[in-house]
């Protein structure tokens, strides 16, 4: 495995925030909504190598998304496998955009933690803690092993 480096991340990153987009976009025009959240699973998901700790934003029954199946759940509610998800990924976003408090490398492994913004179709943000873990799988491509997001405290 090859050391992974900031910027690997950052297109890490943007490539979830398109990927999000790209699910919406597609359930919007009445296309295959569940083949596009599942290409976006299997590309930056490391669910085929080994295990992947999903905590979702909106997710309270089951809070961990530890298969393919309950994470395609959380994505867009197609496949039953958790009956209180209503599809976060086809909500209509039109952008994502990652503010990082701080990315960290080392070797193969990086985590970043911050906040994301998600555009609404009106054009209002919604802005959501996260927590992503990565690695670089032996193929070379860099793959999330960990997401944790929650929204802000409110207290």
């Amino acid at each position: 495995m090859s050391d992974v480096t900031r910027e690997q991340i950052l297109d890490a990153q943007q490539a979830w925030g398109d990927g999000i987009v790209r699910i919406s976009k597609a359930h919007v025009d009445g296309q295959d909504f569940e083949a596009v959240a599942r290409d976006h699973i299997e590309t930056l998901y490391g669910y085929g190598d080994g295990p992947v700790l999903f905590k979702p934003t909106l997710a309270a029954e089951a809070q961990f998304r530890s298969s393919f199946a309950a994470a395609l759940s959380y994505f867009v509610a197609t496949n039953n496998e958790c009956p209180e998800d209503t599809g976060f990924a086809i909500k209509g976003w039109t952008a994502v955009r990652f503010e990082n408090v701080d990315i960290i490398t080392v070797g193969s492994t990086a985590t970043a933690m911050g906040n994301y913004f998600f555009t609404t179709p009106e054009g209002d943000e919604v802005k959501v803690e996260y927590s992503f873990g990565y690695y670089v799988d032996d193929a070379g491509a860099v793959r999330i092993n960990l997401h944790h997001s929650s929204m802000p405290y409110s207290g």
